[in-house]
């Protein structure tokens, strides 16, 4: 389960499980809820502060818990809405945000770290990847409205229609990420960019923040039907 540290004026909310450096860190309904929980607090504070998201090992997380999805397809729209709720949050958090991949950042998980602010990526390991057109599975109206709004349209064709593995160079001149880092500075370096940025969080952070995502809040909050979700899967 996701945990939470501090570091001066620099909140960083592990995606994994505390000592525990091979998890793949997918979207179970308690790993969700507990990202929540964790974010709540941070939310508490007070005075100057930023976020930083990272995990240990070889994922920074793998997106959707495909395993408990496919054996709760009863419970799949709300399942995905609540997929939803994570990105809604992290782009108008009131906070600056920093993604440090640590690892690979597949499908939802990829789409968590385009839910912040800025990311930073590991240089000589892991790739960002949308892999549903590999697996036969369709991105959400939320999903779809989340990367064409972040990401510029050509960049999202090949991404999204041919699961391409973008390693850190090849992100970066995507605008995908915004930096690369050796595995022992990363950490370090995405907690000295939000510390930069600590000073940013006032009021209007969050409103210039939602007037910026408008459009992909608003697909994000449209919830998933049976009717929008059969649309995406054509």
């Amino acid at each position: 389960m996701p945990y939470l540290e501090r570091d001066g004026d620099v909140f960083v909310v592990y995606l994994g499980n505390e000592g525990q450096t091979d998890s793949e860190n997918r979207f179970h309904p308690d790993w969700i809820a507990e990202f929540h929980d964790l974010l709540d607090k941070v939310e508490a504070s007070q005075g100057p502060a930023a976020l930083v998201t990272t995990a240990t090992g070889k994922f920074y997380t793998n997106g959707l818990d495909t395993d408990w999805l496919f054996g709760n397809m009863d419970k799949s729209h709300g399942y995905l809405d609540r997929v939803h709720s994570l990105y809604t949050r992290l782009l108008q958090f009131p906070l600056p945000t920093v993604a440090a991949l640590n690892g690979h950042a597949f499908g939802a998980g990829a789409m968590l770290a385009t839910s912040h602010d800025f990311r930073v990526m590991r240089a000589d390991r892991g790739f960002w990847c949308l892999p549903e057109v590999l697996l036969g599975m369709p991105f959400t109206l939320g999903m779809n409205a989340l990367l064409t709004e972040r990401l510029t349209n050509q960049v999202c064709v090949r991404a999204m229609t041919t699961g391409h593995r973008y390693p850190a160079d090849e992100a970066i001149a995507a605008g995908v990420v915004d930096a690369k880092a050796d595995a022992d500075a990363l950490l370090s370096d995405a907690v000295a960019r939000a510390a930069a940025l600590a000073g940013n969080r006032k009021p209007n952070l969050p409103v210039i923040k939602r007037g910026l995502h408008a459009r992909a809040l608003a697909g994000l909050a449209v919830p998933t039907t049976s009717e929008n979700l059969a649309f995406a899967l054509g």
